[in-house]
C-alpha cells in the first residue's frame, strides 16, 4: 500500500517527516511519496523554485527507508490538482491500494477541492490527527461522506484499492514552514527543526532571507 503526501514543502521540516514515518507505521504503508506541488491552487504560491525545493526534500529523506519523492507535479504545467495527481498514480499503481495523507484542517476543506468524490475513488483518505483530539465535523455533507465511507480499521484499507477514510494519530510538533521562514527573515537559526542537510542548502543558497 503506498501513501501520498502533497504539499509545497518550502522547506522540508520534522513536522513533515514524523507525521509520515507516523502514518507509514500505523498503518502499513510500504511506502510514502513525497509530492511537492508545481503551482499552488489553495495556498500561496511557494516561496522556492521546484527544482530546489525538490533537492531539499530528496536529501532529507535520503536514510529513511519507504520514504520516496515524486516529482510528477513539477514535470506538469499548470495548477497542482490532486485528482490529476491521483490519477496519474493509479495508472502506474493499477488496482495496488493507494491513500492520500492529509491533515485534519484540510479534511474540513475537501469537498472544496477539485472533484473530491473522484479522488475517494482513486485513493482512501488518511487524515492525520493530534494525540486525544476527535475530528470535530461541522459541515453536513463532509458528515455524511465520512458516515458512509470511515474506516473503523486500517485492515479495510488494505482490502481495496481506494473508498476508505481512516483517521490516524501522528506525532504533535508545533513546526511549520511558514515559522521556519518568518524565523531566518528576522535573523534566527532554525537549527532543530528540519535535517541539518536541508539547513546546509538554506544557508548555501541564502534562502527565505529578510
Amino acid at each position: 500500500m503506498i501513501g501520498v503526501l502533497g504539499g509545497t514543502f518550502d522547506p522540508i521540516h520534522f513536522g513533515h517527516l514524523r507525521t509520515a514515518l507516523d502514518v507509514m507505521q500505523g498503518v502499513g504503508l510500504a511506502e510514502v511519496r513525497f509530492i511537492p506541488l508545481h503551482r499552488a491552487v489553495h495556498r500561496d504560491q511557494p516561496r522556492v523554485a521546484g527544482p530546489l525545493r525538490l533537492r531539499m526534500l530528496q536529501l532529507a529523506i535520503a536514510e529513511q527507508p519507504g520514504f520516496v519523492v515524486d516529482d510528477r507535479e513539477l514535470q506538469r504545467q499548470g495548477d497542482s490538482y490532486m485528482v490529476d495527481t491521483l490519477t496519474s498514480l493509479r495508472e502506474d499503481l493499477e488496482q495496488r491500494p493507494l491513500c492520500l495523507i492529509l491533515g485534519g484542517d484540510a479534511f474540513e476543506h475537501f469537498l472544496s477541492w477539485r472533484q473530491p468524490l473522484d479522488i475517494l475513488r482513486l485513493a482512501h483518505l488518511v487524515v492525520m490527527q493530534r494525540p486525544r483530539h476527535e475530528q470535530r465535523i461541522d459541515d453536513p455533507p463532509l458528515r455524511r461522506l465520512l458516515e458512509d465511507h470511515r474506516a473503523a480499521h486500517r485492515d479495510e484499507l488494505h482490502q481495496a484499492p481506494a473508498g476508505r477514510i481512516l483517521f490516524q494519530t501522528v506525532t504533535q510538533l508545533s513546526i511549520s514552514s511558514t515559522k521556519i521562514r518568518e524565523l531566518i527573515a528576522a535573523g534566527y537559526s532554525p537549527r532543530y527543526l528540519l535535517p541539518e542537510s536541508v539547513l546546509q542548502i538554506l544557508e548555501t543558497e541564502r534562502l527565505y532571507r529578510g
